[in-house]
């Protein structure tokens, strides 16, 4: 599956962003689908996930509670809503799907065997 991600950019502390990754392939309906962010200097981490449109939903303890994962089956996208963002916040955000990922490997950037290319988030404070 090809994903494409979108939805980034410049935003406040204390602001909002949603960010977009579109698939696609009807079959890519039935993956996983995670996002991860990966900041200067720092390894690319797990921040939330949506086991096989399930709806089963799973947070990093560094965003939960401010971030919300949804899908639109119609158009074959997963959007991340981030509320309440913080200056720490700030990375590069990719969006990752596996049709074979099992519940134990959700954060692990190696279970994941498409990714998006990536959008920048920058949160001033």
């Amino acid at each position: 599956v090809q994903l494409q991600a979108s939805g980034g950019g410049l935003v406040q502390a204390g602001g909002s962003l949603r960010l977009a990754c579109a698939a696609s392939g009807r079959a890519s309906r039935t993956y996983t689908v995670a996002w991860f962010r990966q900041a200067p200097g720092k390894e690319r981490e797990f921040v939330g996930s949506d086991f096989r449109n399930y709806g089963r939903t799973s947070f990093a303890d560094s965003v939960k509670g401010r971030f919300t994962l949804s899908r639109d089956n119609a158009k074959n996208t997963v959007y991340l809503q981030m509320n309440s963002l913080k200056p720490e916040d700030t990375a590069v955000y990719y969006c990752a799907a596996s049709a074979t990922v099992i519940a134990s490997a959700l954060t692990s950037p190696a279970a994941y065997n498409s990714w998006g290319q990536g959008t920048q988030v920058t949160v001033s404070s």
